[in-house]
C-alpha cells in the first residue's frame, strides 16, 4: 500500500516495506505520485532492508547500514526487529496538516515505536520523528533514539554543504564531496554548539541549479547528524538525533519519549530558492513576525561593560531614546556581587548599592522615555564564588570523584534536576512579576563540559537539561505572553528549529565587528530568517576581517548591515557627538519603514562578503503578517542592502522573484522599469554613501 503526502509544490510519497517492517521512501516532489516502491536485490551478504531507502529503521531490522534505533535491555538483549503492529493512519491535521502515523514495535523486546511523518500545503517541509515505548518489565538503554531518516535521491555522488565556525565565526559555508562513506557532524557540548549548525544541504555532485535537499534536527543539546552514501546506492542518507557517543537514554518500565523533530525539504533551484523554502517553514514557527516581539534594541553593555550605575544607565536611555530605541536593555552586571566575570552568577537580585532604586527605577525611566524594558539573564550559570553555589554545590553539572572544571569562571546549573529547574524557573518568574521587563536576554556562556552521571541517576544528562530549558521556555511564553525573548549561548551557540518556535530573536555571534558581522550574516540567512537575526551597531572593530586598504566602515556602512535583520544598537551613544547620534537616528527611522519588508520578504542573496561588492534583496510577499502597521502592503515593495570596499566598480543587482510584468519605481528617482526588464538588465547600485546604499523599489 502506498502513501501520498502533500506538500506546497509536490508530495512525499511511501509504502509499506517487505515484510511490514516499517516504511519505504517511494518519491519527493511534482511527480513523486507516479513512482512505484523501490525492490531491492539481495545478496548473501546483504538483505533487501539493508538496501532499501527505510524511512527510520532499527539495528536489529537492519544490520549492515547504518540504523536510526539501536537499543539494549537491561538483561542483554540488543536490537530490535520492528514490524508493523497495528493500522498505519493518514489524517488531516486541524492546521490542514497531513500526518501519517505507522505504529511500529518489537514484541520480543517490549518496545514500541510510532513513526510520525508531517507535511502541509503552506509549505515544503517534510517532519518526522518517532515516539519510544517501553512495554517490557527491565529498562532498555536507547543506544541511539533518532526519529527518522531522510533517503535524498543522488546518484555519482553528493555535495554537501554544512555552516560550521567557532566562537566569533559562526554559520561559515563549507562544502564536502561524498561519493561513499559517513559524514558525520555534531556537539557533544550540551548545546548546539560554534562549530556546526545542525543543518545540511545536499546536491548532485558540481550541481549549482537544479534540485537541492536541505536536512535540518530541531534539537538544542548534545546532537549528531550522519549523512551514509552506500558504495553505488542511488541515495544519501541522513539521519540525526541526540547524540549517541556522550550519553545514553533508559527508558524504564512503562516509560517512553519523543524523539526531536528532523525536517527535510526539496527544491528545483539554487541555494536561495532552498533559503526561501526554510523561511516559509519556518514562519510557521514564530508566534509573530511583527515588531511587536522585534523592536529595535539598545543594550548597554559596551558603553558600560560591568560598571552599571543608575544615572549612567538612565543617561544611556536618553541618548537611546533619542535615536529611535524601542526597548531599553540592561545587560550582564546589574546584579549584587557582579563587578566582573569572576563571581555572581546564580544571585540574580539587584545590586542596590549601584543601583539604589532596583530594577524597578530603571524600568520606569526606560518606560517614562517611551521604551520598554529588558534585561540580561544566565540562568543556567553559576559563578563558585556565589550565594548559590555555596548553597547548592551539588547543583553544578559534575561527574562524581571528579573535581569541576570551570570555563569562563563558572559552572553550568544542571537544569536537569527537577530542584534546578524549579529554581530557574521561580527566578524568573520573580524577576518579571515584580519589575515591568518585557524583554529578556537569556545568555548562556560556556558548554558543559562535566555532563555525566548525577544523584537524579542515568547518563542521558544533555536530554534532561535540554528538556527542562524548553519547558521553562514553555512555561515563560504561557505565563509572560508580553516578554521579548533573545537567544544567546556565547552568540550562536544554541540556535535551532526548536530554539526558534519558543524564542522570538537569536543572537547569531558575539562578533559585531561589521564586515565580520555580514559574512557571518551571510550563512545565517542561508538556512535562517531574517526576522530572528539580532544584529548590532557598535564600534568594535573587525578581528578577522584586517583588509587595511580599504580603512574602517562607516557608521552607515555598520546600520546597513544591522538592518539586514532585527537591528540593534550597542555602541556608547554618550560617546557619539550629536550629529552622529541623528545620523543614527536617520537610520533608524529608515529601517523601521522596511522592517515590514526585512522580516517578511523573500531573501535573495546577490554574491557573497567575500566580493568586492554584494547585495541582499528582500521582495515583500503576499499574506506577510503586517497588515496592521500601516506601512502598505509589503507585496508592493522591494529592498535592497548593498554593501562594497570603497574604490571598486559599481555593483549592477539583477533583482529577482518580481512580478516580470508589473512596474517598479526606485524611490527618489523617476524612472520606471518592469520586473522583466530589472531582472534581464539589472539594477545599478549609485552608493548614496562610500560603501553602502539602501535601494527601495515600489509597484506602481
Amino acid at each position: 500500500m502506498t502513501w501520498i503526502l502533500p506538500t506546497r509544490s509536490g508530495q512525499y510519497v511511501v509504502a509499506e516495506a517487505p515484510r511490514g517492517a516499517g516504511l519505504v521512501f517511494v518519491g519527493w516532489g511534482p511527480s513523486a505520485g507516479e513512482a512505484t516502491a523501490p525492490v531491492a536485490a539481495t545478496s548473501s551478504f546483504e538483505a533487501d532492508l539493508d538496501l532499501l531507502p527505510l524511512e527510520a529503521t532499527a539495528l536489529g531490522t537492519r544490520n549492515v547500514h547504518g540504523a536510526e534505533l539501536v537499543v539494549r535491555r537491561a538483561d542483554g538483549v540488543r536490537g530490535a526487529r520492528l514490524a508493523v503492529s497495528g493500522e498505519i493512519t493518514l489524517e488531516r491535521d486541524d492546521d490542514g496538516a497531513t500526518h501519517l502515523v505507522a505504529p511500529l514495535a518489537d514484541d520480543v523486546l517490549g518496545l514500541s515505536v510510532r513513526l510520525h511523518i508531517r507535511t502541509h500545503p503552506g509549505h515544503d517541509v517534510v517532519e518526522k520523528w518517532a515516539d519510544l515505548h517501553n512495554d517490557s518489565g527491565e529498562s532498555i538503554e536507547v543506544l541511539r533514539g533518532w526519529g527518522g531518516a531522510f533517503n535524498v535521491p543522488v546518484d555519482g555522488g553528493a555535495s554537501v554543504e554544512l555552516l560550521g565556525g567557532a566562537w566569533s565565526r559562526e554559520f561559515t559555508p563549507f562544502t564536502a564531496e561524498l561519493a561513499a562513506g559517513t559524514l558525520s557532524v555534531g556537539s557533544r557540548q550540551g548545546i548546539t554548539s560554534h562549530t556546526y549548525s545542525p543543518v545540511v544541504t545536499v546536491a548532485p555532485a558540481g550541481a549549482d541549479f537544479g534540485v537541492r535537499y536541505g536536512v535540518a534536527l530541531g534539537y538544542s543539546g548534545s546532537w549528531r547528524m550522519a549523512l551514509d552514501a552506500v558504495p553505488f546506492a542511488d541515495h544519501v542518507r541522513v539521519s540525526a538525533g541526540p547524540d549517541d557517543e556522550s550519553g545514553i537514554l533508559t527508558l524504564a518500565p512503562g516509560a517512553g519519549l519523543t524523539t526531536p523533530t528532523l525536517a527535510g525539504v526539496r527544491v528545483e533551484g539554487d541555494a536561495d530558492d532552498l533559503a526561501h523554502a526554510w523561511h516559509t517553514y519556518q514562519a510557521t514557527l514564530a508566534r509573530t513576525r511583527g515588531p511587536e516581539h522585534r523592536p529595535v534594541v539598545y543594550n548597554s553593555w559596551f558603553a558600560t561593560t560591568f560598571d552599571i550605575r543608575t544615572e549612567h544607565q538612565l543617561e544611556l536611555a536618553r541618548a537611546a531614546a533619542q535615536v529611535g530605541a524601542e526597548v531599553f536593555v540592561v545587560d550582564d552586571g546589574w546584579f549584587r556581587g557582579r563587578t566582573s566575570d569572576h563571581a555572581a552568577l546564580g544571585d540574580w537580585e539587584a545590586d542596590t548599592d549601584r543601583i539604589p532604586g532596583g530594577l524597578g527605577a530603571l524600568a520606569e525611566g526606560a518606560k517614562n522615555l517611551g521604551m520598554r524594558f529588558g534585561l540580561w539573564v544566565e540562568p543556567e550559570a553559576v559563578s563558585p564564588d556565589s550565594d548559590l553555589y555555596r548553597a547548592h554545590p551539588e547543583w553544578a553539572h559534575h561527574v562524581a570523584g571528579r573535581p569541576l572544571e570551570t570555563l569562563r569562571h563558572q559552572y553550568v546549573l544542571d537544569l536537569g534536576r527537577p530542584d534546578v529547574e524549579e529554581w530557574v524557573l521561580g527566578t524568573l518568574r520573580r524577576l518579571l512579576t515584580e519589575n515591568d521587563i518585557t524583554y529578556l536576554k537569556w545568555d548562556m556562556n560556556r558548554s558543559i563540559a562535566d555532563g555525566g552521571q548525577s544523584a537524579v541517576g542515568g547518563d542521558d544528562w544533555s536530554w534532561r537539561h535540554t528538556q527542562a530549558y524548553y519547558r521553562v521556555l514553555d512555561a515563560l511564553r504561557a505565563e509572560f505572553p508580553q516578554v521579548t525573548v533573545e537567544a544567546c549561548a556565547g552568540g550562536g551557540g544554541r540556535i535551532d528549529h526548536a530554539v526558534l518556535a519558543r524564542t522570538d530573536v537569536v543572537w547569531p555571534s558575539d562578533e559585531s565587528g561589521p564586515r565580520d558581522r555580514l559574512a557571518i550574516q551571510h550563512g545565517f540567512l542561508g538556512v535562517l530568517p531574517a526576522w530572528t537575526m539580532s544584529s548590532w551597531v557598535t564600534d568594535l572593530p573587525d578581528q578577522l576581517d584586517r583588509d587595511r586598504a580599504s580603512g574602517p566602515a562607516s557608521l552607515e556602512f555598520r546600520f546597513v548591515v544591522a538592518m539586514a535583520g532585527v537591528l540593534g544598537i550597542g555602541a556608547d551613544l554618550l560617546a557619539w557627538d550629536a550629529p552622529t547620534r541623528e545620523r543614527a537616528a536617520s537610520f533608524v527611522e529608515l529601517y523601521r519603514s522596511i522592517r515590514h519588508v526585512v522580516h517578511t520578504g523573500r531573501v535573495r542573496r546577490h554574491g557573497t562578503p567575500a566580493d568586492a561588492a554584494c547585495a541582499v534583496q528582500y521582495t515583500g510577499s503576499e499574506g506577510a503578517d503586517v497588515s496592521d502597521l500601516g506601512l502598505g502592503d509589503a507585496a508592493d515593495t522591494v529592498v535592497v542592502l548593498a554593501w562594497r570596499r570603497p574604490g571598486v566598480a559599481p555593483l549592477t543587482v539583477h533583482l529577482r522573484d518580481l512580478d516580470p510584468d508589473a512596474r517598479y519605481q526606485v524611490r527618489g528617482g523617476d524612472e520606471v522599469r518592469t520586473g522583466k526588464e530589472l531582472d534581464r538588465d539589472g539594477l545599478a547600485v549609485s552608493w548614496t554613501w562610500r560603501d553602502c546604499d539602501v535601494l527601495i523599489l515600489d509597484r506602481v
